[in-house]
């Protein structure tokens, strides 16, 4: 798999990528659901209209406006694009919500912090938001470096349904990853320093597809190689034949690897490399004749510029799978999907070319603060959103999400068999009428659901 790192950059870059890549892909392999089925919550009560008794009822909460903080690396060494999308899906949100009159009579105003992919203004960005602005909550976080975790949750201020690209979200009590989580989270990464991923993924590509003998490409770079390893664990656990490749970051030989790979029976490929890297290894593949049933990518790369990203390699480009656990941002016959499409065209027209999963991700996270903020009436308060976020019965974003708790399980409870449900699309030039687009693979993601183990891994 790789990361979502787009054009061209520096090496240093690259390398700075590769250091989250693991975060990025274990966080979306799956949410966990309980024996029973889940029942869809009710819809948010009480959006727009007349303040009903409302009061100042909490930090950064007034009759009449609740303050609202983001901070996303939206600029800085890493480009523009690669973790900017979820904020602008936030934000559309939040306009459409105050073009509607805002929830029970409050309109929302947002707050915005761009770290520029730097752990000590990420630091400053947290302590302006809630020192200076007094925001009351965040959403649509998504952030590179998130330094100023600790603070934010010893604030007691709740991040809710943020895109976790480091171990923050496992690791604080009052950060509420969009994908959820079932660690402790008590100040300590995980389980006593260790994670745990599921092996959802692998299960899907051997049952739907077919899958056996699978290639895992990586470069001689410690990130890179600790992601891979992590990859094959989960690729072992699931019976496949595992074909490791590793190539040298400044100098790597992608056609060598190709060759080796078609001549060992591979049949889909995964991977630790970044976007540069991954449309060198598809050329390579697409010269040496190399056909596969999915080149697998994760959530990050399911975005609109795939076709230019790998304008090299149309086969390979239309092999390349993306599994996650939100709906796709292309299912327009969904309502809120649709909801989510015409806000972003009035108040982003000019993102519709670069539309990303990360986007719509990052409208479900402000959907659910807003949820949770509507659940508590006039009485909005810290203690009440959370409540709501910590609700046994999961979280569904009004059908965008798999539905997602933070019910905390212990060591032995997470390594246990459970049902795992993901959502998978591919992408595929002749959707859209030509135009190129992801296509979903399954018919439900709430029902496309295994029961598979979780392994450990050391962030």
């Amino acid at each position: 798999m790789r990361s979502n790192a787009r054009r061209t950059r520096r090496p240093t870059s690259a390398a700075a990528v590769l250091a989250v890549l693991l975060m990025l892909v274990l966080a979306a392999c799956g949410s966990r659901l309980p024996e029973s089925d889940f029942e869809q919550p009710a819809p948010a009560p009480g959006t727009g209209g007349a303040p009903n008794a409302n009061t100042a009822s909490d930090v950064g909460v007034t009759p009449t406006e609740i303050k609202i903080g983001m901070i996303d690396t939206a600029s800085g060494l890493l480009g523009g694009e690669t973790f900017s999308g979820p904020m602008y899906g936030a934000q559309a949100f939040f306009q459409a919500l105050n073009a509607k009159g805002g929830i029970n009579g409050r309109t929302i105003t947002v707050v915005a912090c761009d770290d520029e992919g730097a752990g000590f203004i990420n630091q400053k960005c947290a302590r302006r938001l809630i020192d200076d602005d007094k925001v009351f909550a965040f959403a649509g976080n998504s952030i590179y470096k998130y330094d100023g975790a600790e603070y934010v949750s010893s604030q007691g201020v709740p991040d809710v349904g943020g895109i976790p690209v480091g171990n923050a979200y496992d690791t604080y009590q009052h950060l509420y990853s969009l994908y959820g989580s079932g660690a402790p989270r008590n100040g300590e990464v995980g389980w006593n320093g260790t994670l745990y991923q599921n092996t959802a993924i692998y299960r899907y590509f051997k049952e739907k597809l077919g899958a056996r003998t699978a290639a895992v490409v990586s470069y001689n770079q410690a990130d890179s190689a600790r992601y891979a390893e992590s990859i094959k664990d989960g690729l072992r656990a699931e019976g496949y034949t595992v074909v490791d490749k590793q190539v040298d970051f400044a100098l790597a030989n992608f056609d060598a690897v190709v060759v080796d790979m078609r001549n060992r029976g591979v049949d889909i490929v995964f991977d630790a490399i970044d976007t540069r890297g991954n449309a060198l290894l598809c050329k390579a593949m697409d010269g040496a004749g190399l056909r596969v049933q999915a080149k697998v990518s994760t959530v990050q790369s399911q975005n609109a510029l795939v076709k230019s990203e790998f304008k090299d390699s149309p086969t390979c480009r239309n092999s390349i799978h993306v599994t996650g656990t939100s709906r796709s941002y292309e299912d327009v016959g969904h309502p809120a999907v649709a909801e989510f499409r015409d806000a972003m065209r009035t108040y982003f027209p000019d993102r519709e070319d670069k539309m990303s999963q990360w986007t719509l991700e990052g409208w479900a996270s402000a959907q659910w603060l807003v949820d949770a903020i509507a659940s508590c009436g006039a009485d909005v308060t810290r203690e009440c959103v959370e409540a709501f976020v910590n609700r046994p019965e999961g979280y569904d974003a009004h059908g965008l999400l798999v539905p997602v708790d933070f019910r905390p399980l212990t060591a032995e409870e997470v390594r246990q068999p459970a049902k795992w449900c993901i959502n998978a699309v591919r992408w595929q030039d002749s959707a859209n009428d030509g135009k190129g687009g992801w296509v979903d693979q399954v018919p439900d993601m709430d029902t496309n659901c295994f029961v598979v183990p979780s392994l450990p891994y050391k962030p």
